[in-house]
């Protein structure tokens, strides 16, 4: 599954920014550490799932088709980020400072990249990844598809390893 072929967001139903909470993006998050994964991938409205992963928007700008002026997408992605940097601190509470991953050499390297940081490098450059206990853990990062595309604060949720340089 790549990003190209079915993109984890439905307009309708994502959070728009500022009207989604921090606790119910924590409850999506604590949801999807719940959810059993699926033995193929699927996609429930703006959740995309596969073996080993889901992957969920918590929170999108609006989209840019209209108007891509600076002012219009800097208010955007400064809101984006600020949602961002609530719930990381809502996390860091729970689980320590996060782990930055560079998703770059998951783009560029010469094997296809494994899920869900085939999704996420497509769209930014870097998550945050916590470890609760267990196997799974939980990452967050911003993106974008496209210039006219939202800017999406995106939650992940998998089991893949993440190795050193950015290769699972």
């Amino acid at each position: 599954m790549t990003a190209s072929a079915v993109h984890p967001r439905s307009p309708a139903q994502v959070g728009s920014l500022p009207g989604m909470l921090v606790p119910d993006q924590l409850a999506i998050i604590d949801g999807l550490l719940a959810l059993p994964f699926p033995d193929r991938g699927l996609r429930e409205g703006n959740l995309v799932s596969g073996s080993g992963f889901h992957l969920r928007v918590l929170a999108a700008s609006r989209d840019f088709w209209d108007d891509r002026g600076t002012e219009v997408v800097e208010e955007a992605q400064a809101a984006v980020d600020a949602a961002f940097g609530a719930v990381a601190a809502a996390l860091s509470a729970r689980w320590g400072d996060p782990e930055t991953v560079d998703l770059a050499p998951y783009l560029w390297g010469a094997d296809p990249a494994p899920e869900p940081m085939g999704w996420l490098c497509q769209l930014g450059g870097a998550m945050d990844v916590w470890r609760p206990p267990g196997v799974r853990w939980v990452a967050l990062a911003v993106g974008q598809a496209d210039p006219e595309f939202p800017i999406e604060l995106l939650a992940a949720v998998a089991e893949t390893p993440i190795r050193p340089g950015g290769r699972g």
